[in-house]
């Protein structure tokens, strides 16, 4: 009896011990890991998981060679020279002797020759050369500047150039690859590699007269150095998403930040200074500021991001929408802008004339108002820079097509009537047609305004008179 009932305990206690292992086994499996090594854990997760399609697209597109082989023949060195002082005799000291010279990068952005770059890289220059990636040179006109963004669109006479094709910097997102392509210290082509850290930067190196400045630049961690300036900044299709044009630094040189201008604002300045000369800003005609934790508590906002309207000007395009002092705006064209960065670019990428749809809070509610926007003088409407035809005691003429193919020129502008004045002291006679000015192509007039407004000190004025004998002449302007 003793026999059966010690083999009926052995029994119970094994099936209780095989409950009790199978709860502990269960627990336990619950809170500690089955597999030996979490790296091997993790891919196999990822096997499975969404993720995985997204780094497969993201992992062959690192090869960031297709890219810089499509954008460093666009990216061209820019030297400028300033203040030659008054003509030699001999008529090539001006570019072999020059006063200060300085250098910077440009991005071609057409076939035919024009090029964005830096307003800070050309500004106050009298001479801008160009060099493009195989060495070619060709001295450069501006066609305009706009110092509130630091742009500015040159052009050389060139055909059938590399240039570089817009992005869309709206779809550029912080941790995304890029590359900044340009010349720092002077040494050509150079490709640096990065991601995108934060956009909307405002980093206050900008200044204006009328205060108009906007910085809205995308925080790159890409390598730049002086002489980058004016270059590309582009994505792994070889887009155009921004132009480099400051760093964060203490030294001078890189540290680890670097600023470009957005390509979608660029876009907008660079058609501006090549319908009208001038950039056309459009303008709300609002003070804002930032809305911050503190300062949404501090006056008893329902929101913490946005931009506060702290004043609306008389006449504005903001009082004519109904915008008041105390609404945060909250979207530009239905755009989210959390900034007074964010805002500025939005509504800089429009002319006077043009209308932009502002969403803002008032009293815990969202409104949305059609604004037309208005210049600084009040205006709304676009306006092409004044073209001087009379300049200096001289008036000029633009020749038509069979005019200068009858007399084998490729360009020109004729001298109709000649009085006292610069030109006529540097011994040139009336009837003379001028080819260019220091080597650059005088197409027309509005060509002969562009070149003459930068330049200070000697220049050197080529052309042919219509007996067919060349004249080379130094003018002190």
């Amino acid at each position: 009896m003793k026999r059966v009932l010690l083999i009926a305990l052995v029994i119970v206690s094994a099936f209780v011990g095989a409950i009790l292992g199978v709860l502990f086994t269960f627990r336990y499996v619950q809170s500690s890991p089955a597999y030996p090594s979490i790296e091997q854990r993790q891919k196999s997760m990822l096997v499975a998981s969404p993720r995985d399609s997204l780094y497969s697209a993201i992992i062959p597109a690192l090869n960031f060679q297709p890219a810089a082989k499509a954008v460093t023949p666009a990216v061209v060195h820019i030297r400028t020279t300033y203040g030659a002082g008054n003509f030699s005799l001999n008529a090539l000291e001006h570019y072999f002797n020059p006063h200060a010279q300085s250098s910077g990068s440009g991005v071609i952005v057409s076939d035919d020759g024009y090029i964005i770059t830096n307003h800070h890289v050309i500004e106050n220059a009298t001479n801008i050369e160009v060099v493009l990636n195989n060495n070619q040179r060709f001295f450069a006109k501006r066609v305009g500047i706009d110092p509130s963004t630091d742009l500015a669109l040159l052009k050389i006479k060139a055909a059938g150039l590399p240039f570089v094709p817009y992005g869309d910097s709206d779809l550029t997102t912080p941790g995304e690859w890029v590359l900044a392509i340009g010349n720092p210290f002077d040494l050509n082509s150079t490709v640096t590699a990065g991601i995108v850290s934060a956009k909307a930067r405002n980093i206050g190196i900008l200044r204006d007269r009328n205060s108009l400045q906007v910085e809205s630049f995308i925080q790159t961690d890409a390598a730049v150095n002086p002489g980058n300036s004016g270059g590309a900044l582009v994505n792994l299709k070889g887009e155009l998403i921004g132009i480099n044009s400051a760093i964060a630094t203490n030294t001078g040189s890189y540290s680890g930040y670097s600023f470009a201008i957005p390509v979608n604002l660029v876009k907008k300045v660079m058609d501006d200074l090549l319908e009208f000369g001038e950039v056309q800003r459009g303008l709300l005609g609002v003070q804002i500021n930032d809305v911050t934790a503190d300062l949404a508590e501090e006056i008893g906002l329902d929101v913490v991001r946005g931009v506060l309207v702290s004043g609306v000007n008389q006449g504005s395009a903001a009082q004519g929408a109904g915008i008041a002092a105390g609404d945060v705006i909250v979207a530009i064209n239905r755009h989210e802008v959390n900034t007074v960065s964010e805002l500025q670019e939005m509504v800089a990428r429009n002319r006077p004339g043009q209308r932009v749809l502002v969403s803002y809070r008032r009293n815990g509610t969202t409104h949305e108002a059609t604004a037309f926007l208005k210049n600084y003088e009040g205006r709304s409407t676009s306006e092409k820079k004044q073209i001087l035809r009379d300049i200096e005691g001289a008036a000029f003429q633009d020749m038509d097509y069979q005019e200068l193919n009858d007399r084998e020129l490729e360009s020109g502008v004729l001298i109709q009537r000649l009085g006292e004045g610069k030109w006529k002291k540097a011994g040139i006679s009336e009837g003379f047609i001028i080819t260019h000015i220091d080597k650059v192509a005088v197409e027309n007039i509005e060509s002969l305004n562009q070149i003459l407004e930068i330049k200070a000190g000697g220049m050197l004025v080529e052309g042919v008179y219509p007996n067919g004998v060349k004249g080379t002449y130094g003018i002190d302007w």
